[in-house]
């Protein structure tokens, strides 16, 4: 039976696409294992078309006795022949292994004019045939095929990687991977952009003496003499420690929305792929077992082949026992194919050697390099995706293989393994679906009557956002690119901006412009890292808000950076974990007016930092431990509200000191474990408001309502069960709380407080409400809910103010007022609501 190429040549089919993960060496192995197989081919059909073997008897001694008996003279006339031949078969001997020397010795041999031996054809046929099996052997009848099975061991253990289950799918999945990363759009636009990138970094650096020196003129003839001598803006290259880009100089390369949502699911499939791929180094491992099988098969095929050289012989001397019937036991036979399987085993011995050098290559190629890592660092340097990160294990061995084939697959890859690649399609991206009409929609008034607009989870800031000349508020919430371009210079309104754990980066126009016209500034963040080391030369700011982890550690990275430039600063909030007051405080310490540290229950040393602070008017101190009012605090003699809210104070005997803050008007001690009020709360004669809720207070002094000038007492949240007479002598108090505390009665002294307008007395244990109630005509909040009250007084009615929405109180003592009370109240409910509406 007869086999074609093209049937064979299925064991060596591979998808084209795989050819990028062919080395050299493979696809010339591949070649030498193809004209192996011809070679196999070809002597396989000349062994099928041509006869093997040919045959004549030899005469025995009886067989030529009995034919001179039988014939004078034909014995005469043959005898010489018969001697001839008797002599050539003795001359024939095995040890003539070498074809030249049995060339020779045929060549020597006397001439005959033959035996007439009277057999058949058939019998010629027959006698062929069995001596075909009987002495040619295996190797010269069966050679052909051996070397068909040869070849075919070769081609699939070459091209079984390609097959096998557990590293064909994966192999599959790369492949179409990294032919839709090299041929899609955005690969060439990104390497485009590098290039014009790279080219103006080079005439940059070219002119870059003379920019310096243009740009530090400027800066002279803007600051002054008194600016400082080195700026961030000269800074040209964006990366994570240059916060202030340099504006590029290639413009951003345009995208259709098609392509560029083909390449973010490029982006997504790239991810997961190399998740799944990097865990394990199968594809390797296999590959390497797969050589070295190679190897250890190539070697034993020559082996066993080369030892069929030389027993290969054309000649064979035939002994049978077919002597009955063709009258002949011994026969002389010549091979015809002898000579051309010596010239074929020559070439398939050849091909061997050559593709065994080969094969040696493949296998110190595997395992001379760490092929289980793959760095991008050429390609880092190359392009502008400096953070293009190394990968491990199957697929730093399958970019490997890639490399081999052509290593400009492996940088275009690269861009699609790079988040500043991915985040700039994503800008992209986002510029196609933000137009000004979508971002105008989006901009709301806040409660300060201002234009505020709100971004919250987006790849990026939108361009359409610096058309908003109106805007006067922006709020940045968990993007993870922001950049300020030159163009927010056309935000001429802009005055507040607020940036949630969104690192951003300013080019140097722009900052410029936020210099010049920010005034307040709102940075949350989980990394100190992501602070933008710009915010602290906004010379105009004025409010400056920071909410994150500022640890020991790394608050000595928060402590680098100055605050000297911020020469407008009036508010700092703090809102983190620190240990002690950053020592870059004292910058802004002379104009700061009002200083906000909320700790987060972390112990807050180094207070005495504070006495530098003399123009401080608002000090807040929440959660930060503190066991009493720190004395450095009596010295800010301009302190007009003090805020300890939620410390572990338990004692205020140093209040007594308070006497030297005459401008003290506001002092909050509420969420602490204050036990009492010491007499010498008086000196607090300036205060206007005194929030004590939340602590463990059973009593209160007298001199407490001896505050001339006290307007806002908040007492909730206590163990306080009587409320004394002197209450009365507070004839400005405005506000009077005393939620949930133990109160059964109230002092009628109480209402001698006639410009009461907030009387809170829920959640206590009174039992009923004095008719004097009625003398608070200006109350317009009264809360009872959560005591024992049987009834109300109908004098409430003489609260004109009181609204049913402020008037906080169960339904069914509501109901127990009279209608006309009720109806009075609610014809002012009704008429508030209206004058709202």
């Amino acid at each position: 039976m007869m086999f074609t190429v093209t049937e064979f040549a299925s064991l060596n089919d591979v998808h084209p696409t795989y050819r990028i993960l062919k080395p050299w060496w493979d696809v010339f192995m591949d070649y030498l294992s193809l004209v192996m197989l011809m070679l196999a081919l070809f002597a396989m059909t000349m062994q099928i078309t041509k006869d093997q073997l040919a045959c004549l008897p030899f005469m025995d001694e009886t067989q030529e006795n009995s034919r001179n008996d039988s014939d004078p003279a034909q014995n005469a006339q043959q005898v010489p022949a018969a001697i001839n031949i008797k002599s050539a078969v003795q001359n024939f001997q095995p040890q003539y292994e070498d074809t030249d020397k049995r060339e020779e010795n045929c060549n020597h041999r006397p001439q005959a004019p033959g035996i007439k031996t009277n057999l058949d054809f058939q019998q010629y046929v027959f006698i062929n045939q069995m001596c075909y099996h009987l002495v040619l052997p295996w190797y010269s009848k069966f050679f052909p095929y051996l070397i068909l099975i040869n070849t075919v061991i070769l081609m699939v253990s070459s091209n079984f990687w390609f097959k096998f289950p557990k590293t064909s799918s994966k192999i599959e999945h790369f492949v179409s991977i990294l032919c839709r990363c090299f041929e899609s759009p955005w690969t060439t636009k990104a390497v485009s952009e590098t290039a014009c990138e790279e080219s103006e970094k080079n005439k940059q650096r070219l002119s870059g003496n003379s920019f310096a020196h243009h740009t530090a003129s400027l800066e002279g003839n803007e600051e002054g003499p008194g600016s400082m001598s080195t700026s961030p803006m000269l800074d040209g290259v964006v990366s994570a420690d240059n916060p202030i880009a340099e504006a590029p100089t290639a413009t951003m390369p345009i995208l259709d929305k098609k392509d560029g949502e083909q390449a973010k699911a490029l982006f997504e499939k790239v991810r997961k792929f190399r998740a799944h791929v990097e865990d394990n180094d199968f594809i390797y491992r296999f590959y390497a077992a797969q050589t070295i099988f190679k190897t250890a098969t190539f070697i034993s095929m020559l082996s066993y082949t080369s030892s069929f050289l030389v027993k290969i012989h054309f000649e064979h001397i035939c002994e049978t026992d077919v002597k009955a019937l063709v009258g002949y036991g011994r026969f002389y036979c010549t091979h015809n194919m002898a000579f051309m399987l010596e010239k074929v085993l020559f070439c398939y011995i050849a091909l061997m050697i050559l593709y065994g050098m080969v094969c040696l290559y493949s296998l110190f190629w595997v395992f001379r390099g760490p092929l289980k890592e793959y760095s991008f660092e050429k390609v880092r340097e190359e392009s502008s995706f400096s953070d293009i990160p190394d990968v491990k294990n199957d697929f730093a061995f399958l970019l490997h293989m890639v490399d081999q084939y052509d290593q400009l697959y492996s940088k275009r890859f690269g861009v699609f393994l790079s988040e500043v690649s991915e985040n700039k399609l994503r800008e992209i991206s986002l510029n196609h679906e933000w137009n000004f009409k979508k971002a105008r929609k989006c901009v709301t008034r806040n409660a300060q009557d201002q234009q505020e607009l709100h971004l919250k989870n987006l790849f990026g800031l939108p361009n359409v956002v610096f058309d908003l000349t109106d805007l006067e508020v922006l709020k940045l919430e968990k993007i993870p690119e922001v950049r300020f371009t030159a163009n927010v210079s056309q935000m001429t309104s802009l005055r507040e901006l607020h940036l949630y754990e969104c690192p951003a980066k300013v080019e140097q126009t722009g900052f410029a412009f936020l210099r010049d016209h920010l005034h307040s500034l709102h940075i949350s963040f989980t990394d100190v890292a992501e602070i933008p080391t710009w915010i602290f030369l906004l010379r105009n700011l004025r409010q400056l808000y920071i909410v994150g982890n500022l640890s020991s550690e790394n608050n000595r990275m928060f402590g680098l950076e100055s605050m000297r430039d911020l020469r407008h600063l009036k508010i700092l909030y703090l809102k983190s974990n620190l240990p002690k007051l950053p020592t870059n405080i004292t910058d802004v310490s002379q104009h700061l007016v009002k200083l906000m540290v909320h700790n987060d229950g972390t112990r807050l040393f180094g207070l005495n930092t504070l006495k530098k602070m003399t123009n401080l008017i608002d000090l807040e101190l929440h959660s930060c431990e503190l066991e009493k009012i720190p004395h450095a605090i009596f010295s800010l003699l301009n302190l007009q509200e003090l805020d300890l809210k939620s410390n572990n104070i338990r004692t205020i005997e140093e209040i007594v000191s308070l006497q030297h803050l005459k401008r003290l008007t506001c002092l909050k001690l509420w969420h602490n474990k204050i036990t009492s009020i010491p007499s010498s709360i008086i000196q607090g004669k300036s205060l206007e408001a005194l929030h004590l809720s939340h602590n463990k207070l059973q009593s209160l002094p007298p001199a407490l309502f001896k505050l001339p000038k006290l307007q806002s007492l908040n007492l909730a949240h206590n163990l306080i069960q009587v409320l004394p007479q002197d209450v009365g002598l507070l004839l400005d108090l405005l506000e009077l709380d005393m939620t949930s505390n133990k109160l059964e009665t109230l002092p009628k002294n109480l209402f001698k407080c006639t410009k009461l307008r907030v009387l809170c007395l829920g959640h206590n244990d009174l039992r009923e409400l004095s008719e004097s109630v009625g003398d608070l005509v200006l109350l317009n909040h009264l809360e009872l809910k959560g005591n024992s009250l049987e009834r109300l007084p109908a004098q409430l009615g003489n609260c004109r103010r009181l609204l049913r929405s402020e008037f906080l109180v169960e339904d069914h003592l509501y109901m127990t007022l009279p209608v006309e009370v009720r109806e009075s109240i609610g014809r002012d409910s009704n008429i508030a609501s209206t004058s709202v509406l």
